[in-house]
């Protein structure tokens, strides 16, 4: 969520520079080459109510909506530890009915669930995409550059008439920032919230190895908002997994004759390349690639992976901090900074990485991994 004054510059010259061309995915699809999608890939299933979440806000917490107003009163139902207990896990993104089925989900699964609810009581709905420093995360083998959502809830004014009104608005954010920080945002549509969901899942799909289904959630999000960029990253992958670099070098160069400086794209260009042969255009291309980001994501963290192995411990401790300091809330870096210092003896270090680990990561799998590491570490302490 993390640069207002560049995007003012940028408004303010757009009366003089003409507009780019529009980005233009359709001819970028290859359907034939494809196993249909084991599951329906459904844009209107992302924020349908089911019947339990109609209930709920029809009936379960009417009195209180009645009592503290629509707004106030749906963000202490949803948000209050003894109502329903949400919880953020970005194992899968879920729909809006999965997301309250499961009391669970990533910010976007959140963002979408609590949006369903707030336009089923004629709540006014804004989404933000939130600017921060880049954060990259893992899916499996894939790099992901971790974005975040919030969204603005307003009142309902009138019978029929909706409006934002600057005093009148909360801002309810998943993953807030730290105290004193004020991020920047912009407003985004629903269209591109959509596109954020099926591209999600696209790269899940990818991750789990299901390639034919990851290019009809990508296909679908790519028609969804044409200008959503990452989703052409991710079709590229798709096609560089399918076997077809050509359309992946197709895919990523739409976005490059538009933005020559993309990292995403240009870093995905380098293997587009490769995967045809063709080192001498990939070698310019990492070059260009290393010349806007000189050192690129998990650098450190593969070089103190390599050092855990082979038992080198003072030199894993040295990579692992080096990526803390560019991430210092991605669990897996405390973790391997953890393990670094078991292995050099010094608990007290290593069961402050291994805690903070336990308390950054966004899974349930990894709290119960970190949690048990843990209460194993304090019962060989005890005796």
């Amino acid at each position: 969520m993390k640069r207002c004054l560049l995007l003012l510059a940028c408004l303010l010259l757009s009366a003089c520079a003409s507009a780019p061309l529009p980005l233009r995915p359709e001819p970028l699809f290859d359907d034939a080459r494809f196993a249909p999608p084991t599951r329906p890939v459904d844009a209107d299933q992302v924020f349908a109510l089911s019947e339990p979440m109609r209930r709920y806000v029809d009936v379960e917490v009417a009195p209180q909506l009645r009592r503290q107003g629509l707004r106030d009163g749906l963000v202490d139902a949803l948000y209050s530890r003894s109502q329903l207990k949400l919880e953020y896990d970005s194992t899968m993104t879920r729909t809006a009915a999965q997301a309250f089925e499961a009391r669970s989900g990533n910010c976007l699964s959140l963002v979408i669930m609590t949006a369903a609810l707030a336009r089923h009581l004629g709540l006014a709905v804004q989404y933000n995409d939130v600017f921060s420093d880049e954060t990259w995360s893992r899916n499996g083998s894939l790099m992901v550059n971790s974005g975040h959502v919030n969204l603005t809830l307003g009142h309902r004014l009138g019978d029929d008439h909706f409006r934002f009104d600057g005093g009148r608005t909360l801002i309810i954010d998943f993953n807030p920032p730290e105290p004193g920080r004020r991020p920047l945002y912009r407003a985004i549509s629903e269209a591109t919230i959509v596109a954020m969901f099926m591209n999600n899942r696209a790269a899940e799909a990818l991750a789990e190895g299901r390639t034919d289904d990851a290019y009809w959630w990508v296909r679908a999000a790519l028609v969804e908002a044409p200008t959503f960029t990452p989703a052409y990253a991710t079709l590229a992958v798709v096609y560089l997994r399918h076997g077809q670099p050509q359309r992946a070098e197709q895919a990523l160069r739409e976005v490059l004759d538009h933005e020559p400086a993309n990292t995403l794209m240009l870093a995905n260009l380098v293997h587009a390349l490769e995967a045809q042969g063709r080192r001498a255009e990939a070698a310019a291309a990492a070059q260009r690639l290393a010349q806007i980001e000189p050192t690129p994501p998990f650098h450190y963290f593969n070089i103190g992976l390599a050092a855990l192995k082979r038992r080198d411990y003072r030199a894993a401790r040295d990579a692992f901090t080096s990526e803390v300091e560019r991430a210092a809330y991605y669990h897996e870096f405390h973790y391997g900074l953890a393990l670094a210092y078991f292995g050099l003896g010094d608990d007290a270090q290593g069961r402050k990485h291994l805690a903070i680990a336990m308390e950054n990561s966004t899974t349930g799998r990894d709290r119960d991994l970190y949690s048990a590491k843990l209460e194993r570490l304090r019962q060989h302490r005890v005796q």
